[in-house]
């Protein structure tokens, strides 16, 4: 959804921040990050985020991506 708002796949984002905006230990953020670089999906170093497969990893997110981003879309297209 940060990458959709500033129309960029790559993202100037710390683990420790995106701990504090979703509301999880920094270690989860840390493991989750790892695994979807390893799958190729983002590459991600020093609080770069650089979205490298945006399909598959949309397909990895929950439904409610989908969900989210079509209310945005009839709201404020």
């Amino acid at each position: 959804m940060s990458s959709d708002g500033i129309n960029s796949d790559t993202l100037a984002l710390t683990q420790e921040f995106m701990s504090t905006m979703l509301g999880v230990r920094r270690s989860g953020v840390s493991e989750t990050a790892s695994k979807l670089q390893s799958r190729g999906l983002i590459s991600y170093q020093r609080g770069q985020i650089q979205i490298v497969d945006r399909k598959s990893l949309e397909k990895t997110a929950c439904e409610c991506y989908g969900i989210v981003k079509a209310e945005y879309k009839r709201l404020f297209d």
